[in-house]
């Protein structure tokens, strides 16, 4: 009888055994395992990143980081890691959380516009992939590819069509490169090839025209007429005449891109610079910033009229006033000067 009852006892503690092991496995994989209060934290796992590394993201987000370690040593994760951009979501177990890290790299939206130099593009895409802004500068400018790609360092910045694209977070920059590259000639279609030829103009020299138009107004519904006031102008054989770039030369050729000219100077109109279109009739060697969307298009589908001076409308801010001979645009002129004078702008 008392050996029996010792054989029960030992089953029992067996049994309790096994359900306190089952237990912990239980929590192990299937227990919740997060110790974050919102609904989702984003976990960013570099390039060539090791375990250790993963383990360090990982330790504020999760409660108990040896059980993870179990469930991802027996899942074969510490061998098997994948850079990227990963979604952990409130109350996810460790088995959940193996599983995004393994499979699950969500992608990005990414987004760019209004940026002057391949400089400044680098460094606004490098603060949204992982590529740093200096590998990206150097594929931009990498002269293999813009040679392959009939493009040079003036016109680099134009093979980069301002919009919102899906990416993964750990995109090089020679694969971020070429998805430009990709979605320039996708945005180039035949049609808008096409109205390029018609209108007696290469697409660089569209997007470079497109760049003045976009410095010259932020009005989208204008941009089709300021772009006319430009075509009428090369198709007639004069100069462009565009203060933009004339501010554009001044930056260039001092290089300091962030100062801020809010007024050309008469002597600012005799610099030596391809980009100063008071100085030489032909269109600037390349962009003067990155035009939006709209503004090549304005230029491909410009306005047809007989306008050719406009002047910064002190009676409707954001919109100029268009002439179609010079005493006319002397008049509207006057009017801005004297209203610029009032406010004490001299640069």
């Amino acid at each position: 009888m008392y050996i029996k009852k010792i054989l029960v006892a030992v089953a029992i503690l067996g049994l309790v055994g096994v359900g306190i092991f089952s237990y912990y496995i239980y929590e192990s994989i299937l227990g919740e395992n997060t110790k974050f209060a919102s609904e989702k934290e984003i976990v960013l796992i570099p390039t060539n990143a090791d375990y250790r590394t993963v383990l360090d993201s990982l330790r504020p987000l999760v409660k108990d980081l040896s059980s993870f370690n179990i469930v991802a040593e027996k899942k074969q994760y510490p061998g098997n890691i994948k850079a990227g951009r990963f979604i952990l979501k409130k109350g996810m177990n460790n088995n959940d959380i193996v599983n995004t890290l393994r499979s699950t790299n969500a992608p990005i939206n990414i987004s760019f516009n209004n940026q002057e130099r391949v400089e400044d593009l680098a460094g606004r895409i490098s603060n949204q992939i992982e590529a740093d802004s200096l590998s990206l500068l150097e594929a931009m400018r990498d002269e293999e590819f813009l040679a392959e790609n009939n493009l040079d360092e003036a016109t680099a910045l134009g093979m980069y069509i301002p919009n919102k694209y899906e990416f993964f977070w750990n995109t090089s920059a020679e694969e971020f490169r070429a998805r430009m590259k990709t979605e320039y000639d996708r945005f180039w279609s035949q049609s808008r090839l096409q109205k390029a030829e018609e209108i007696g103009l290469t697409p660089g020299q569209v997007i470079t025209i497109a760049s003045i138009v976009q410095k010259e107004t932020a009005k989208v519904d204008e941009r089709p007429k300021v772009a006319g006031v430009y075509m009428n102008r090369y198709k007639n054989g004069w100069k462009l005449d565009a203060d933009p770039t004339v501010i554009y030369a001044i930056k260039e050729k001092t290089q300091n891109f962030d100062t801020i000219i809010k007024r050309v100077l008469y002597k600012d109109l005799e610099l030596d610079s391809p980009y100063n279109t008071y100085k030489y009739r032909e269109i600037p060697p390349g962009p003067i910033a990155m035009p939006d969307i709209s503004s090549i298009d304005a230029v491909l589908n410009y306005e047809d009229h007989d306008y050719f001076y406009f002047v910064a409308n002190v009676e409707n801010f954001g919109y100029h006033k268009f002439a179609k001979t010079l005493a006319q645009h002397n008049r509207n002129k006057q009017e801005y000067v004297r209203w610029i004078n009032k406010k004490g702008i001299k640069r």
